[in-house]
């Protein structure tokens, strides 16, 4: 399994994220042709070589020609993005980022997300900045991307809205349930943009993954730091673990007044926005009265909008969350060809082997014939199909 570990020992942000992946082997001209088709001009792409403390790294800076350039709200990001020529992929992960830095403005400006106007954010630097990135992750294709936890500094930032604390108020918001450690160092550390890529891209690890390196990538920041390099650190490689860690968190509600009708639409909702599972279990509750309890594991990033979701969309009053390691076999999809046609299968750890319910219930539909005669010929072609 391929992953890709940010390693923020000095933070990130958006110009930094793109130099370590040009470092790291993204072609320069495959990223030049790329952000053409967003249309976009008056702006020139700076490339060059430093190193911070002896290491040498890249910088990037987005250069933009003497035109002011208009503020812009999410909804014009998003059209622009949605209309380019950019593979979905591409598109999906772009609109991800941005999506958390508009949800986050929405939060600190107690505003809707349309009414967000963007102002660093909605800039050609920041545009360049993260559909960029999403480009060099379309590049690399890795199967699972981690980051470490994330170094905040302290002090003022200078911005649109005047002076402003660190970290940064959109900084903080984006990083809800997102672990950081403070650290003896006057600046800004994280920037919006770059807690936007590691919300919207990564998991955290408390600990450098187990891998076998393939690649190396350093991305340089602008200022200097007396303690540490400011330098942004992409680690490319295989897992060399046959079991992968990573780290959730559990939701859990106790309810007994909801309507069981509701509890389809609720998991669904909670799917949708990111749930890793979502189970019901029968509660003896006080008063001898029969409840249910509903118990959502999810990753750190989306724990908080999932506990929101639960106090919106069910009759509980309050949300329990703790954290928790996850130990698990290695995962991927893959796809077998039956004489009913290709049906998607998981795969873990190599040996384990569960076709795709959905994909056997459509085409027992389809087909006319049980759904068990449909599961049986995918697991038929387990040794032909994967060997």
């Amino acid at each position: 399994m391929k992953i890709l570990y940010f390693d923020c020992f000095s933070g990130i942000s958006g110009d930094m994220t793109l130099a370590a992946l040009l470092d790291l082997g993204l072609p320069r001209s495959l990223l030049i042709e790329e952000l053409k088709k967003l249309g976009l001009e008056n702006y020139s792409l700076e490339v060059s070589a430093g190193n911070r403390n002896g290491i040498a790294a890249l910088s990037l800076e987005v250069r933009v020609g003497p035109h002011e350039e208009p503020h812009r709200h999410f909804s014009d990001i998003q059209a622009m993005i949605e209309k380019s020529s950019l593979a979905p992929g591409i598109k999906e992960t772009s609109l991800a980022i941005f999506r958390r830095l508009a949800e986050a403005e929405a939060r600190v400006h107690r505003k809707k997300v349309e009414e967000v106007h963007f102002h660093e954010v909605g800039a050609i630097d920041s545009i360049v900045d993260i559909v960029g990135t999403a480009i060099g992750i379309h590049y690399f294709r890795p199967d699972r991307v981690f980051a470490s936890e994330l170094p905040m500094g302290r002090g003022f930032v200078q911005c649109q809205h005047g002076r402003l604390p660190l970290p940064a108020p959109a900084t903080l918001e984006i990083l809800k349930g997102y672990p950081t450690k403070s650290v003896e160092v006057e600046g800004e550390l994280v920037t919006p943009t770059g807690a936007a890529i590691v919300a919207a891209l990564s998991s955290p690890l408390s600990s450098f993954p187990a891998l076998a390196i393939e690649k190396i990538g350093y991305g340089m920041g602008k200022k200097e730091f007396p303690d540490r390099p400011n330098l942004l650190r992409l680690v490319l490689g295989e897992s060399s673990d046959a079991y992968q860690m990573d780290r959730a968190i559990v939701l859990e509600s106790n309810i007994d007044d909801m309507n069981p009708e509701f509890y389809e639409h609720l998991m669904d909702r909670l799917f949708q926005k990111g749930a890793l599972d979502v189970a019901l279990a029968p509660l003896q509750m006080k008063k001898n009265r029969p409840g249910t309890l509903l118990r959502v594991i999810a990753e750190e990033k989306d724990a908080e909008a999932l506990a929101e979701l639960i106090l919106q969309e069910s009759t509980t009053l309050g949300v329990r969350s703790y954290p928790v390691k996850r130990k698990k076999l290695p995962r991927e999809v893959r796809e077998v060809e039956t004489r009913y046609g290709k049906i998607r299968v998981k795969v873990s750890g190599g040996v384990r082997f569960q076709p795709e319910y959905d994909d056997c219930r459509r085409i027992a539909l389809e087909k006319g014939v049980p759904i068990q005669e449909v599961y049986w010929e995918a697991m038929k072609e387990r040794k032909e199909g994967l060997g």
